[in-house]
């Protein structure tokens, strides 16, 4: 019986620290579970620097509105290709992703963004 008890503890022991390692990947900061939204932006010709500053000023107040979104970057250090600007919103699941589609804070910003976009390219990510 003992031999028994022994055995099942240290069962337990292994299962134990095999969950607690899962669990430390699932929290390893390198790899969060968030989802970045990444978005390279050209501008319609006729659209004014002033235009361009509010809709990349309207994305930081997605952030505030939005409680999915929790950190944007709008400034672009390097640029590549057509697209003349850049920014990205990083969401706090795939769930908040998807319902930021069509609310209330995306309307809002839409108001200002569309008119002046020319051409975007979109991709989001996740581990």
């Amino acid at each position: 019986m003992k031999k028994i008890v022994m055995i099942l503890l240290g069962a337990a022991f292994v299962a134990f620290g095999a969950l607690s390692a899962t669990a430390a990947h699932h929290k390893n900061p390198a790899t969060p579970h968030s989802v970045i939204h990444v978005v390279t932006v050209s501008w319609k010709a006729d659209a004014t620097d002033d235009q361009i500053k509010a809709a990349l000023d309207g994305v930081k107040t997605i952030a505030k509105e939005y409680e999915g979104c929790t950190r944007v970057w709008i400034r672009s250090i390097k640029v590549q290709g057509d697209k003349s600007h850049a920014f990205v919103m990083e969401f706090a699941s795939e769930q908040a992703l998807k319902d930021y589609a069509g609310s209330a804070a995306q309307k809002k910003w839409y108001e200002l963004y569309l008119p002046i976009r020319g051409g975007s390219t979109t991709f989001d990510i996740t581990n």
